[in-house]
This record gives structure tokens, C-alpha cells and sequence, in this order.
């Protein structure tokens, strides 16, 4: 029998592909070396939300795309308030960058549509 699931649907506009891919890798470096959250439970819930969104989006499930949009949004929201001004500084400043672009990338008007029509 075969697996019916994906882990990338490489058929979806490339910004939710790449959303797909960067939802992935944030929820195993938030495993493997954890993130800026405010709390332990606000940390598990963004990577897993990631993690399972990520999974969402490659199988065209609209709760995937609003559980990666919530928990992108959450991570980046955390970052902003525990850091401050601190988050202009260097390792810190990364973080922002990639975790910036993946909401840009979820909330881009092309990823918006795509998931309006297709997604169930």
C-alpha cells in the first residue's frame, strides 16, 4: 500500500515549498538548540505548530497553513519581546531574518491565494 502523506509537495508555488522546507528546519533547530521563547510551554507549542504545519501545508490542509502562520508569527513575536533591541545584534539578527522570512513567505499574497483554492 502506499503512503498517501508528503513531507514536501513540490507541485505548490514555490513560496509555500520554501515555507514548507524553512518550517521544517526551524522545528528541528528548535529541538536540537532550542529558541528565544518567553516560556518552555510557548517554546513546545511553536515547534511543534511548526513542525505539524509544515507537514499541513505539504499535504494541502488548511489547518496546516494557519497552524504554520500562527506558530511563524508566535516565534518571531517571542524573539521581539525577550530580546528587545538586543535582537539587532548578531546571532540574534539571524534568528529575525529567517524567522521574518517565513511568515513573508506564508502571508505572501501568491501562498494566500494558493491555499484559498486548493487547500481543503
Amino acid at each position: 500500500m502506499m503512503n498517501e502523506y508528503r513531507w514536501i509537495n513540490r507541485m505548490q508555488p514555490q513560496t509555500l515549498v520554501i515555507a514548507t522546507m524553512l518550517c521544517y528546519l526551524d522545528a528541528v533547530f528548535g529541538l536540537l538548540f532550542g529558541i528565544v521563547a518567553i516560556s518552555i510551554i510557548l517554546a513546545l507549542v511553536t515547534i511543534v505548530g511548526l513542525a505539524a504545519g509544515g507537514f499541513g501545508i505539504a499535504n494541502e490542509k488548511r489547518w496546516g497553513y494557519v497552524v504554520a502562520v500562527l506558530a511563524a508569527s508566535l516565534q518571531v513575536v517571542m524573539l521581539l519581546v525577550e530580546a528587545g533591541f538586543d535582537v539587532f545584534g548578531f546571532p540574534l539578527l539571524l534568528n529575525l531574518v529567517f524567522d521574518g522570512a517565513l511568515v513573508a513567505l506564508l502571508v505572501h499574497p501568491e501562498s494566500r491565494k494558493y491555499q484559498n483554492i486548493w487547500f481543503k
